[in-house]
């Protein structure tokens, strides 16, 4: 690690050196060497306060020993309070994070409200360690540097419409630009910080049930993990881990889930394929849905309602893919050309254009979800009725228009087969629905039978247009060659059977031309592993009766989390490491991977006949 001496600038760590907070209002990204290089207060979307993530000069919050030091780190219990343990010659200290929980909440009532409160504790375990704090707000993606002066019991950072205060145990200094802390911390002795985020104009904001606390964050959480306990199969470790991620990841007030926590990490160390994904996808509905019901099986229904909610009433517009955390439809993006972004990988972009995309997967995706929901809905209320029947229509009318596809392609439009599959789950689901929506008689059984010949007849033109000879697969697109391991989707979604032939060759096909170091590429000049392509494998082989197979897949794709268990978008097979996208779109937090880590767990558990132990379940047995 090389700084300089005033602590502002290093280079960024790679992104699995990065610890993921939340108080499911907003994220924090803590690095191993204690800095807290990420915070967006009050959501996820806010501007950063800390963004040194993105460049050197926009903002962090450090502390960590003076001298040189080794550090390891772990989440206390089953929670998202995260604890580092540094060591230097001269002793050993701990130093825990949270983003503080409100006051008393407990089991499903945790993360409605927020304090907004960053909570830092340093511990000395063993001799006498000196430390150090330099705190360094950067408002507003870095563009605001605030006015830093000193108030009862600590330190104020205002700017723009933010106010940051600091209060704690030992006493800040203003030095320069940083809120400085200089302190020694012997065996037995504790320090305390409290970070509070309140809006720059009116009273600071204070929480109506008392000061938050570590330990009451702790507890909180605590309670949340004791009742999802229902999972019994292979890896419960993991599925307690990838749960309280995907709660970490929800924003509670509405119930969607982001993408992740972070904006603008690349695809590739100096591309410009760089997004935001602080936002809810329609695609990940039905996924998310599967994904809480192995993990959290009474969550789904908020995360339904809340796209039935935001989408409302549904013309003749585009069906949008994907929402702000509110609900929001204008998600224009922009770029902020006064970052550097991560390791000089430019742009970085706020808002993401593709909320403007024609994505037809995802009227499969909303059908499926509500598919899944419907018996422990019972009856759809009137305007949810409405929707499914018009996004079920748009299905049946436009399932052989190109479309951006599930990659949101931004050169062109294709005829791509996973598309075409979802507008087949579209229809199939409302076919199976049509009882529930609210339907005459007379007109479900004209709407049925509308939606069962556009369906079957999706469902022949794929198995013509989709299958390449000279793959020996399906294809990504109509008219093409290319391998696209989207198409996995096709037995996960009940399309064909793995054991079909053709299926069963495809699988084969993207295993082998795909596959590399135990990863699966999207297509084949895709620069790094997909996870999420991975356990799509997984599944596709223990569903086709290769239980075996899929567990080494699956061991060596969960291989790639890091040391607290999170797992990246991608990774690169060629190092064995995860991608500096990594955990990058979503830093350490990535949804998607979450999501598919758990579906995954099902059929290959099922395939071992047998629950597992709590570290692995043993491959072949």
């Amino acid at each position: 690690m090389t700084l300089s001496p005033d602590g502002h600038r290093r280079r960024q760590p790679p992104i699995a050196d990065f610890g993921f907070l939340s108080d499911c209002h907003c994220a924090a990204l803590v690095s191993r060497d204690g800095s807290i290089d990420w915070w967006c207060v009050p959501r996820f979307d806010s501007p950063s306060v800390f963004g040194r993530l993105l460049d050197p000069e926009a903002g962090f919050w450090a502390i960590r020993p003076m001298e040189e030091f080794r550090s390891e780190r772990h989440y206390v219990g089953n929670s998202l309070v995260l604890r580092t343990v540094f060591r230097t010659a001269t002793g050993e200290v701990a130093v825990t994070d949270a983003l503080a929980l409100d006051p008393g909440s407990r089991g499903h009532d945790i993360g409605l409200r927020s304090s907004h409160m960053v909570l830092r504790r340093v511990q000395g375990r063993s001799g006498v360690v000196d430390m150090c704090s330099d705190l360094v707000p950067r408002l507003e993606y870095g563009r605001t540097e605030p006015h830093l002066q000193a108030v009862a019991g600590g330190v104020e950072a205002r700017g723009g419409p933010v106010r940051l205060i600091l209060t704690g145990s030992v006493r800040p200094h203003c030095v320069g630009r940083t809120v400085r802390t200089r302190f020694s911390v012997a065996a037995g002795e504790t320090v305390e910080f409290a970070l509070r985020y309140s809006p720059a104009f009116g009273p600071v904001s204070q929480p109506d049930s008392g000061e938050p606390t570590i330990e009451d964050t702790l507890d909180a959480w605590e309670s949340w993990a004791a009742l999802h306990t229902s999972y019994e199969g292979c890896f419960p470790a993991e599925v307690r881990r990838s749960s309280l991620i995907l709660q970490g990841l929800t924003y509670r007030p509405s119930g969607a889930v982001v993408a992740a926590a972070t904006t603008s990490l690349p695809e590739r160390l100096g591309g410009a394929l760089n997004f935001d994904y602080r936002f809810a996808w329609l695609r990940d509905l039905s996924l998310t849905i599967r994904s809480l019901w192995i993990a959290a099986p009474d969550e789904p229904r908020r995360l339904f309602d809340w796209f039935a909610n935001s989408a409302g009433r549904i013309g003749d517009e585009l069906v949008q893919i994907m929402y702000g955390v509110e609900g929001e439809r204008d998600l224009t993006e922009h770029v902020l050309e006064h970052l550097s972004g991560y390791r000089d990988s430019r742009p970085v972009r706020v808002g993401n254009e593709a909320w403007a995309q024609e994505q037809l997967d995802v009227l499969g995706e909303v059908l499926d979800a509500a598919h899944l929901l419907a018996d422990s809905v019972g009856e759809f209320d009137g305007p949810v009725q409405d929707m499914l029947v018009t996004l079920a229509d748009r299905a049946a009318d436009g399932w052989s228009a190109p479309d951006a596809g599930m990659w949101e392609a931004r050169d062109q439009r294709r005829q791509y087969v996973s598309s075409k599959v979802m507008c087949w789950v579209a229809l199939d689901r409302a076919v199976t629905l049509a009882p529930r929506l609210g339907l005459r008689a007379a007109e479900s059984e004209r709407m049925v039978k509308r939606w069962a010949v556009a369906r079957d007849e999706v469902h022949a033109t794929v198995l013509e247009q989709g299958w390449s000879r000279q793959a020996g697969a399906y294809a990504g697109a109509f008219a093409s060659d290319d391998l696209d391991a989207s198409v996995l989707l096709l037995p996960l979604v009940g399309f064909l059977p793995a054991t079909d032939d053709r299926m069963w060759s495809t699988i084969e096909a993207i295993e082998r031309e795909l596959g590399d170091g135990g990863l699966v590429r999207r297509w084949p000049s895709d620069p790094s592993g997909f996870l999420i392509c991975t356990y799509w494998l997984v599944e596709c082989l223990a569903l086709g009766g290769q239980t075996e197979r899929a567990m080494q897949w699956f061991h060596r794709a969960t291989g790639y989390a890091n040391d607290l268990g999170l797992l990246s978008e991608e990774a690169d097979p060629d190092s064995g490491r995860a991608a500096d996208r990594g955990l990058g779109q979503g830093a350490a937090d990535q949804r998607l991977r979450h999501l598919l880590l758990l579906p995954s767990f099902r059929p290959v558990t099922h395939g071992l006949g047998r629950p597992g132990k709590d570290h692995q379940c043993d491959v072949g047995t």
